[in-house]
């Protein structure tokens, strides 16, 4: 078998499991469940302290806890939340009394909440027009999701690869007809008109789409922050549209696009899954490194060896890895076929995001919107979108990321889970979110490497927050901060992509990760992919493990015949 590199390791005992899962991640734990509930044994395989990946609570400053990376919840699938008995193993959302908080620096301010006639009077003060547009527009999103919905839990009707019996081609045969039998299905149910809307939101770029349905900038610049989350992408890229339906696809309850905070930080969403992943009978483990799959002459996976030299056995192994971590790290060389690396080394893993956790001695008081709440008011609960008041703003904020320059003035959302949740913070005070963009992975002008580079950066975020909140960088403790290459040096997200990859049109569906194997399965023979980089694509959404672990069901049934 090969284990090119790693002759020098001393090999440790020997460890024998059905099925084995790199990475503690929410779709890692997702995946490695519903194979423990099909009846294999399962290990997964973790390489920090702590389980849950980007999904995580960590108590950074002493006595403030912050969701490190994710920070909302929305996406996870309500038939995983379902079929798991999340709930009853500790889940619990907290619904925001509002939406979104725009302020902005005239003295005005956007605040959108889950109630249309509410929403009416606040559209209305920047446009009548819009404020009829906006549940039309709002309608017609839902309507898509709908449609999106099917895509999200079924698995890619890819190319069936390598020799295969006659019943599977047959099988193969009948699930690809029965997706495009749906897909049509769901197609006619929205009619032709719907249809053609909906792709043209697909290939548009942002801009474009809010211009047809809005006047009003702030408003545009709201809906629009949605769009460029996570990316390097702007709002006038091409496909872009795609990504603002991405980010109105979940729900909570019921109730689409409200994104709710996690009691006890976006680390019990993990926590949750994993209990339900115990008591499936699943071994986690965490302080193991996986440094290489081991894999047979006859090019079928075996297992994987460890950092310290010990081996874990089996012949079905997830990654919930990237693919480029996955496929250009932890396979040996020589193994993949050639046009296949290629794909993977030129899929884009760009990022512009830089994370902020922050810990305040009070609440922020935004100068545009001094409403007569004792203390946390509906804005502190919503989704508060600073540097959003135009799409200029958006799109000049893009450009300085595009010539190589951290934003001058960069784009944030904030977000304030203290505000609803007291379990986070000692009394009095906050933590605080924010997740800022654009920050390339290696600015022309300094380095992230640089403290006082990292240090000029955060700061010149208050700042702007202080235009918006006077006295805010005073309010500040202390603060962690994610830059790309802290993501990806602390997370293993390559480049310090969010989503394990670049959501383009070019890299979702039967292209994600890449054209020809968006099944979950890989080239080498027990090697599936389960995490963010595979279909449907990223947020803590949970259907790519959910897909995958599917997929590997199907194989095992397959194989055991």
């Amino acid at each position: 078998m090969w284990l090119r590199g790693f002759s020098s390791v001393p090999i440790k005992e020997k460890k024998k499991w059905d099925a084995l899962v790199i990475g503690a991640g929410h779709n890692g734990l997702i995946a490695a469940t519903y194979l423990a509930r099909g009846g294999l044994t399962v290990a997964v395989l973790e390489r920090r302290h702590v389980i849950g990946g980007a999904a995580v609570t960590e108590e950074i400053i002493p006595g403030f806890k912050f969701s490190r990376c994710s920070y909302l919840q929305s996406l996870l699938r309500p038939s995983i939340v379902r079929e798991l008995e999340l709930v009853k193993h500790g889940l619990k959302l907290l619904k925001p009394i509002c939406t979104s908080f725009t302020p902005c620096l005239d003295g005005r301010y956007l605040l959108l909440w889950p109630n249309d006639d509410q929403n009416y009077l606040e559209i209305s003060k920047f446009s009548k027009r819009d404020a009829d547009a906006y549940p039309r527009y709002e309608s017609q999103l839902h309507k898509f999701c709908k449609f999106m919905d099917f895509i999200l839990e079924s698995h890619a009707p890819e190319t069936l690869h390598g020799d295969s019996y006659l019943i599977d081609w047959l099988r193969d045969k009948l699930h690809k007809s029965v997706f495009w039998t749906r897909c049509l299905q769901h197609a006619l149910s929205l009619g032709q008109k719907d249809m053609v809307d909906f792709m043209d939101l697909l290939l548009s770029p942002t801009s474009k789409v809010l211009n047809m349905w809005f006047e009003s900038d702030v408003v545009k610049a709201t809906l629009a922050a949605d769009s460029i989350i996570g990316t390097m992408a702007s709002i006038h890229t091409p496909g872009s549209g795609y990504v603002l339906l991405h980010h109105v696809m979940g729900e909570t309850d019921g109730e689409r696009n409200i994104w709710s905070h996690v009691e006890g930080g976006m680390g019990s969403v993990s926590l949750a899954i994993s209990k339900a992943a115990k008591e499936a009978g699943v071994h986690i483990i965490t302080n193991v490194e996986v440094s290489k799959l081991m894999i047979e002459d006859s090019g079928i996976v075996n297992g994987v060896l460890l950092t310290d030299g010990e081996q874990f056995c089996s012949s079905i192994i997830l990654s919930n890895a990237t693919p480029y971590k996955t496929f250009m790290e932890l396979v040996p060389q020589n193994v993949l076929p050639d046009d296949f690396v290629r794909a993977i080394k030129n899929s884009d893993y760009r990022s512009g995001t830089t994370k902020i956790n922050v810990a305040v001695d009070k609440l922020p008081q935004f100068k545009s919107c001094r409403l007569n709440y004792p203390e946390v008011g509906p804005q502190h609960t919503a989704t508060i979108r600073i540097g959003s008041e135009s799409m200029e703003q958006i799109g000049s904020a893009c450009q300085d990321a595009w010539n190589g320059l951290s934003s001058e003035r960069p784009v944030m959302e904030m977000t304030i889970p203290s505000s609803l949740d007291k379990t986070l913070s000692p009394p009095g005070k906050h933590v605080i979110g924010l997740f800022t963009q654009y920050t390339p992975y290696k600015p022309s002008d300094g380095s992230w490497e640089d403290p006082i580079y990292r240090e000029s950066y955060a700061q010149r975020c208050f700042n702007l927050i202080d235009e918006y909140a006077p006295g805010f960088s005073s309010s500040v403790i202390g603060y962690d901060m994610l830059t790309p290459p802290d993501l990806e040096r602390e997370f293993s997200l390559t480049g310090g992509n969010i989503f394990h990859g670049a959501m383009g049109l070019d890299s979702l569906f039967l292209m994600r990760p890449i054209k020809g194997w968006s099944d979950h399965r890989t080239p080498i023979r027990g090697l599936y992919m389960c995490g963010s980089g595979s279909h449907p694509g990223g947020g803590v959404m949970g259907a790519p493990g959910r897909n995958a672990a599917h997929v590997v069901l199907q194989d095992v049934k397959k194989h055991s015949r």
